[in-house]
């Protein structure tokens, strides 16, 4: 029976070790759920609804449990781990709501009534990364819930601690058994089953862009819908108007957030060449004044990154080819600790082009706004970025111009439940959260009345 061992990524102790799910558990796993989704669907939409309600109310009451183990299993910061555990809570109250109004409509058509029906899927497979468990696994299951599905997840190999918590939570606030079940393990086992099991009716992948391709072609051999939230090499624009010590400050935070493993990190930094000089002068000690350190204390603001081989694969970006601006500063010692970096690459470097989802930021000029729309664009992805300029006219013709799929203008906010999040390009396919997210969960069903 295999298993993984789970290392604290801030002191490479040993926390645990978790049993891998085989391929007969999955299959079991799937027909038990068939059977809890048609119980689930059957309920009264007032009784789901108060159900998830239940289920917000129980994972309130354990946000330090959670946020503490996803310190020791993740490396993030309590304050940020707080505060995904609370995104959680917030993700099952607001579709709580939901059942009580995924509502058809009535069409006006000759010789009868038509109206149409929003009907479950019936069984959702959700694969989660290892970079943010607890809200992207939310994102997935929440909305999946509440339009009527049940719930296989998988949480990732490294980090699946607090989404076996998370299942066990919701038995506590008594959702009905096997309607939602985490099944830990390999991708190649559990998430290619969700894949291929003609009875899980639609797969939910966050990771990399070279895995959510052979989930979408292993979803087209079925003609099974998916949901894919990939990768990113986000732009944060800086433009000569902007008020640059605000984007100075903000800057680090964009990018350097959970040690830059984040598929939204602003990790190319373009600025106008006129203020370049003057945007690094504000740049390096907001650099500096990130704080790295161990993530258990509430005024650290980075952490270490998630595992060895992923410190080494970072790390293979630094090689020296690529002249080093400034750098923060990183615990020594045990631990996978990384310092934050600010380069100076050319255009076309790896570092510019490559997702690293690492605390790495990339610096390049630009000449003016053409220029600036065009070098954000160059890029095989399309999922985030922000931009910084005084100038309204300015703001909404770079962000209509800008491919991508959240926008932050003066800021560097990615994420709100109640907006869509989701990416063009290779950054992914569909649309999570936000108030159609259980839309995304259903089928519609039109239905004609003769009159006759």
């Amino acid at each position: 029976m295999s298993e993984t061992t789970l290392i604290n990524p801030a002191d490479e102790t040993v926390i645990g070790t978790v049993r891998h799910t085989t391929l007969e558990e999955v299959d079991a796993a799937v027909e038990r759920a068939i059977v809890a989704q048609r119980d689930w669907a059957a309920l009264a939409p007032v009784d789901r609804a108060r159900a998830l309600r239940r289920f917000a109310a129980v994972v309130d009451a354990h946000i330090d449990e959670l946020a503490e183990l996803e310190v020791r299993n993740s490396g993030h910061p309590i304050g940020a781990a707080r505060w995904e555990a609370g995104n959680v809570r917030d993700v099952l109250d607001y579709y709580s709501g939901a059942p009580e109004r995924l509502i058809g409509q009535q069409i006006p058509v000759a010789g009868g009534m038509d109206v149409t029906f929003h009907e479950p899927l019936g069984v959702v497979g959700v694969i989660v990364p290892w970079n943010f468990p607890m809200p992207i696994a939310g994102w997935g299951f929440a909305p999946a819930l509440a339009a009527g599905n049940a719930v296989l997840l998988k949480p990732a190999d490294w980090t699946p601690l607090t989404a076996i918590r998370l299942g066990e939570l919701a038995r506590e606030a008594g959702l009905p058994e096997h309607l939602f079940q985490v099944l830990p393990g390999r991708g190649s086992v559990v998430g290619e089953r969700f894949v291929t099991h003609p009875a899980v009716r639609k797969v939910v992948f966050t990771g990399s862009t070279e895995v959510g391709k052979h989930v979408m072609a292993g979803c087209a051999a079925q003609v099974k819908p998916v949901t894919l939230e990939l990768g990113g090499k986000s732009a944060n624009i800086v433009f000569a108007d902007a008020d640059l010590e605000a984007a100075a400050a903000s800057a680090p935070g964009s990018v350097f957030d959970n040690a830059g493993q984040d598929c939204c990190a602003r990790s190319r930094l373009l600025v106008e060449r006129s203020v370049l000089d003057r945007f690094l002068e504000l740049l390096e000690p907001a650099v500096q004044g990130f704080r790295v350190g161990d993530p258990r204390q509430a005024d650290v603001d980075m952490g270490p990154l998630v595992s060895k081989g992923h410190f080494e694969s970072v790390r293979t970006f630094l090689d020296g080819s690529v002249p080093v601006a400034f750098q923060g500063t990183a615990p020594e010692g045990p631990g996978y600790w990384m310092a934050p970096t600010v380069l100076l690459p050319n255009r076309t470097d790896r570092v510019a082009t490559d997702e690293i989802f690492g605390p790495v930021v990339s610096v390049l000029p630009f000449d003016d706004e053409a220029d600036a729309i065009a070098l954000a664009n160059d890029s095989i992805f399309g999922l985030s970025g922000s931009i910084f300029t005084r100038d309204l006219g300015r703001a909404i013709r770079v962000s209509r111009g800008v491919e991508s799929g959240t926008i932050s203008v003066n800021s560097h906010s990615s994420v709100r439940y109640a907006t869509p999040f989701g990416g063009f390009k290779q950054s992914g396919l569909g649309r999570e959260l936000g108030p159609d997210a259980p839309l995304a969960f259903t089928e519609t069903k039109n239905v004609f009345f003769s009159h006759a």
